[in-house]
C-alpha cells in the first residue's frame, strides 16, 4: 500500500517543469533587457535583442524541416553568432554539435555524418576546411546538408561561401516571439560533443537538458558569481560547450565578451578595456599570461578569476597567476562530464600557508560539483574505495547529474563506461586524507621502470618549475634495462638556453633518482586544439626518436 504522501500527490504541470538551461535566457531577458550580453569588436548586442535572435533562430530552422531530435552543427569561434546557437538550437527542439575549429576535413566530415547533421552553420575563417569536409561527408553518405553562412562585420575575414543562405538571411525568416517549448522530457537531448580520440574514431557525447543545467547552476554556486559578470570567452566554446558557461553566464546576465583569436596581448588588452571579471583556460593559455612580456601586464587590476583545466596544472602556473594578482580556481572534469564536475575548494587556513604549498594544494582535483552526486577514487577491479592514504592509486570515478546520456551509436562504449554504476575516467588519482582527489596519471600514462610506478604529472610538475621550461610532457622510453624509463619534451623559452645536464640536475633536487628522466628532447610540443599535449604523438617519438640521452 502507498504511503500518505504518495496518495493525490501526482505531478502536474503546475507543480512540475523539465529543467532546462534555455529557461535561463528568458529569464535574464525579461528582468534585464538592456542590459549587454555580447560584445564583439564595436557590437554590442543586450539580452532582449539576444533572445530575440535566438527565437529567430529557432524559427526559421523549424521552418526548414529541423525539430526534435535533428542534429544542427556549427563551426564557429567566440563569436555571437556561437553564443546564440547553444539556445537557439535547443529552442527548435534540435541537437547543438559544436563542430572542433582546428580539426582536418576527415574528421569533420565523419562527425557531420555520424551525428546526422542537417544544417551546418560556417563561419568564414573555416569555408576552406569545410568545404572539403563537406565534399567528403557528400560523397561517404550521399546526404545534402543545408549551409548556413556568417557574415563577420566586425573584423576582416575573409572566405568563400558554401551555401545559398546568410546566417542574417536565416535569421530574418524567423519569428522574434517564437514561442519555443520547454522540452517535454529534460532527459532529451541538448547538445553533441566529439571526443579527440587518439587513436580510431572519436566518440560522440550526448548532453541533456538536466545535465547542461545542473552544470551551469554549479559554475555559479562553487565559483560564487554575482550578477552581471563581465566573462571573457578565452575557453572554446566547441570545447564541452565552453564548460556550460553560455548558459551559466545567461543565468548570471552577464556579459559575454567574444574573442576570436586567443593570444596574450589581445587577452590582457580586453580585460583592461572591459573590466573583465571572470575567464576559463587550459594551462596553456595561463602559462602564455605568465610568461607575457611585462609591459602587457601594466594596469591590469587584480582579483580577476580564472578557471583553470584540461589537465593537471603544474604547481608554477598556479603559483606565477598568483604573484600577477589573478584569483585562480582549478576545476576538473571531462567531456563525459560537461566539463568541470568537480573544484578544488579552497580552505580559510591555506590564506597562511607560503604560496609554494598553497599553489602544491590548489593543484589538486578536490571535490565534487555542488549538484554531482559523487566523484571517488576507487579500484577499478573491486569497485571499492581505495584508501585515503594519499598513496594508493585507483581511477577517478564519478557519478550523478552532471554525467553524459552515453555515446552516440556506441552501446558497447557506453556500457563499459558506467560499468558498475559509476562513470570510468580513465585518470588514475590517489585520494588524500583530508577527501580530496589528487590525479597521478591518466592510465595509459604511468611509466612502470624497473617494477616502480613513476607518475609522469609529477615529473613534469618540477620540470615546470625550472625557469627556461614553458612547455613540460613525460612519457617512457623503452630500455633493455628497466623496461621503459622518463623521456621529457620540453619548449624551452624564447632566447633563453638551457642544457640537457641542467634539466636533469634540476629534477635530482627534486625527484628520487629512478624518477628523473633519463632522455631530454627539445623541441614544440603537439597539441590539441585545446591546449591538450598529444602524447600518443610523443610516445611514437620515445619509440625511435633521437633523444639526448644523459
Amino acid at each position: 500500500m502507498a504511503n500518505i504522501y504518495e496518495q493525490g500527490l501526482d505531478r502536474n504541470s503546475a507543480n512540475f517543469t523539465p529543467i532546462t538551461p534555455l529557461l535561463f535566457l528568458e529569464r535574464s531577458a525579461a528582468i534585464y533587457p538592456h542590459k549587454t550580453a555580447i560584445i564583439h569588436g564595436e557590437l554590442r548586442q543586450t539580452w532582449q535583442q539576444t533572445d530575440e535572435r535566438c527565437r529567430r533562430l529557432a524559427s526559421a530552422l523549424q521552418k526548414h524541416g529541423i525539430g526534435l531530435g535533428d542534429t544542427v552543427a556549427v563551426m564557429l569561434p567566440n563569436t555571437p553568432p556561437m553564443v546564440e546557437a547553444h539556445f537557439g538550437i535547443p529552442m527548435a527542439g534540435a541537437v547543438l554539435n559544436a563542430l572542433n575549429t582546428r580539426l582536418d576535413p576527415e574528421s569533420i566530415a565523419f562527425m557531420l555524418n555520424h551525428g546526422e547533421a542537417k544544417v551546418v552553420i560556417v563561419d568564414p575563417e573555416f569555408s576552406a576546411v569545410m568545404k572539403k569536409a563537406l565534399e567528403i561527408a557528400q560523397k561517404e553518405s550521399g546526404r545534402d546538408i543545408l549551409v548556413i553562412d556568417v557574415e563577420e562585420k566586425e573584423f576582416d575575414v575573409a572566405g568563400e561561401k558554401l551555401g545559398k543562405l546568410t546566417y542574417e538571411q536565416l535569421l530574418a525568416q524567423g519569428d522574434p516571439k517564437f514561442a519555443w517549448q520547454v522540452p517535454a522530457d529534460e532527459w532529451q537531448a541538448i547538445c553533441l560533443n566529439y571526443t579527440s580520440g587518439t587513436t580510431g574514431n572519436p566518440k560522440g557525447v550526448v548532453y541533456h537538458h538536466r545535465g547542461a543545467a545542473m552544470n551551469a547552476v554549479s559554475n555559479i554556486l562553487d565559483w560564487d558569481i554575482n550578477r552581471h559578470p563581465v566573462y571573457l570567452w578565452t575557453l572554446p566554446m566547441f570545447h564541452c560547450n565552453g564548460w556550460c558557461f553560455p548558459w551559466t553566464i545567461a543565468a548570471r546576465a552577464g556579459v559575454n565578451v567574444c574573442m576570436r583569436r586567443v593570444d596574450a596581448p589581445h587577452i590582457f588588452a580586453a580585460i583592461k578595456e572591459h573590466g573583465v571579471t571572470h575567464y576559463c583556460a587550459a594551462p596553456i593559455v595561463h602559462n602564455l599570461l605568465v610568461n607575457a612580456p611585462d609591459e602587457l601586464k601594466v594596469g591590469v587590476p587584480s582579483g580577476v578569476k580564472g578557471l583553470i583545466a584540461g589537465a593537471a596544472p603544474p604547481a608554477s602556473i598556479i603559483e606565477g597567476m598568483e604573484k600577477l594578482g589573478f584569483d585562480l580556481t582549478h576545476v576538473y572534469g571531462l567531456t563525459e562530464t560537461y566539463g568541470p564536475a568537480a573544484i578544488c575548494v579552497r580552505q580559510d587556513e591555506w590564506d597562511d600557508l607560503d604560496i609554494g604549498e598553497r599553489a602544491r594544494l590548489n593543484a589538486r582535483q578536490g571535490m565534487r560539483y555542488h549538484l554531482q552526486q559523487a566523484i571517488d577514487v576507487l579500484n577499478p577491479e573491486t569497485m571499492q574505495p581505495v584508501p585515503a592514504d594519499g598513496e594508493t592509486m585507483g581511477e577517478i570515478m564519478f557519478k550523478g547529474n552532471i554525467t553524459m546520456r552515453g555515446y552516440l551509436k556506441n552501446q558497447k562504449a557506453t556500457q563499459e563506461a558506467f560499468e558498475g554504476g559509476w562513470f570510468h575516467s580513465g585518470d588514475l588519482a590517489v585520494m588524500n586524507p583530508d577527501g580530496y582527489v589528487k590525479i597521478k596519471d591518466r592510465s595509459k600514462d604511468i611509466i612502470i621502470s624497473g617494477g616502480e610506478n613513476i607518475s609522469s604529472i609529477e615529473v613534469e610538475d618540477v620540470l615546470y618549475r625550472h625557469p627556461a621550461v614553458i612547455a613540460a610532457a613525460v612519457v617512457a622510453k623503452p630500455d633493455p634495462k628497466w623496461g621503459e624509463t622518463p623521456c621529457a619534451f620540453l619548449e624551452i623559452k624564447s632566447g633563453v638556453q638551457v642544457s640537457p645536464a641542467e634539466i636533469i640536475a634540476h629534477c635530482k633536487q627534486h625527484l628520487a633518482g629512478f624518477k628523473v628522466p633519463k632522455a631530454i628532447v627539445f623541441g614544440e610540443l603537439p597539441k590539441t586544439s585545446t591546449g591538450k599535449i598529444q602524447k600518443f604523438e610523443l610516445r611514437k617519438q620515445a619509440g625511435s626518436a633521437t633523444a639526448i640521452d644523459v
